[in-house]
């Protein structure tokens, strides 16, 4: 991982990929910023991490993924909050998260078997058990998408755990502080309409 110093709260900042990993494969969606014709665009999207790149896919007339295929510099950026930092004083609120930016330009992918793969590894990652249950992948549809491909040669996480840091003076005032923790899970599953009368398959059903 490159040496990309944060201008603030250095000490938060980590570049080893036993931080970086785990918290790209916990998050579903990325934010991919870019410059094109003298103008900033930003776009959330789904992607998954498979060894030392993260991948995203869309559909091949997406003017923002035939942009990205140029090999344009991008910054992606990842976060996840853990919980509301709830100090003695409003100065001193914040958050407990964690983050991941990463410059990189993308490579598109040409091979279709790699991009079949793709559809796999994060069909798997958002729905673990999903991909030989659902209907395959058919040719046409891998022909329709286009993907994406960015190293992590340099990506930096930061993060901020812990109880709020307030002022010495402040820290005897009978003023209750502390953190509200946050939670994202996955609620059991609804059926549509054409799924009523289907029984439950046992990869949804933990």
């Amino acid at each position: 991982m490159a040496n990309l110093i944060p201008s603030r709260l250095a000490k938060r900042a980590h570049f080893d990929a036993d931080t970086i990993y785990p918290i790209l494969d916990e998050a579903f969606f990325c934010t991919v910023s870019y410059s094109a014709d003298n103008k900033p665009f930003t776009i959330p999207t789904a992607f998954v991490r498979y060894e030392d790149k993260i991948y995203i896919h869309g559909s091949v007339g997406s003017h923002f993924m035939r942009e990205l295929e140029k090999g344009i510099p991008v910054c992606i950026a990842v976060t996840l909050a853990d919980a509301l930092v709830v100090a003695k004083s409003a100065f001193h609120y914040s958050m407990n998260y964690r983050s991941v930016v990463i410059f990189a330009e993308g490579e598109k992918i040409e091979d279709p078997e790699l991009k079949k793969a793709m559809f796999k590894w994060l069909t798997e990652k958002v729905v673990p058990g999903s991909w030989d249950y659902v209907r395959p992948v058919k040719e046409n549809e891998v022909k329709k998408t286009t993907v994406l491909a960015f190293k992590l040669d340099e990506a930096s996480a930061k993060v901020r755990t812990g109880m709020p840091i307030d002022d010495e003076e402040d820290k005897t005032l009978p003023i209750w502080s502390g953190i509200i923790n946050l939670e994202t899970k996955k609620m059991p599953p609804i059926a549509d309409e054409l799924s009523q009368q289907i029984l439950l398959p046992p990869h949804l059903q933990g």
